[in-house]
């Protein structure tokens, strides 16, 4: 898989545990093991490993790293229509309900 490969896939991270799975799905598909991608983001092949398992806890500044260096970048968006937000037209009245199936 390119490095531009998965452009424009959005997926949704609710745990660290989906960006483990996120971030061990993209080195695999660049064909890196977890030497090299720790090696390119300047931590330890544990460190990646306890990411990659969804570890708590993980330094947000080491987590925003291996993703740049794996060019996964974050995007935050509206978590039911997956577009942008506008903070203004936020409703978070609206999403609750929306969520338990009451709007």
């Amino acid at each position: 898989m390119s490095a531009s490969a998965d452009k424009g896939i959005v997926m949704i991270i609710r745990s660290t545990k989906d960006l483990g799975a996120a971030v061990k799905a993209r080195r695999k598909g660049l064909g890196l093991d977890q030497g090299s991608l720790a090696a390119k983001v300047g931590v330890s092949r544990q460190w990646i490993g306890g990411l990659e398992q969804g570890k708590a806890g993980a330094e947000l500044g080491l987590v925003l790293r291996t993703l740049k260096a794996l060019d996964m970048p974050l995007s935050l968006g509206d978590p039911l229509t997956g577009g942008p937000t506008d903070s203004a037209s936020i409703d978070i009245d609206a999403i609750i309900d929306r969520a338990r199936g009451n709007g």
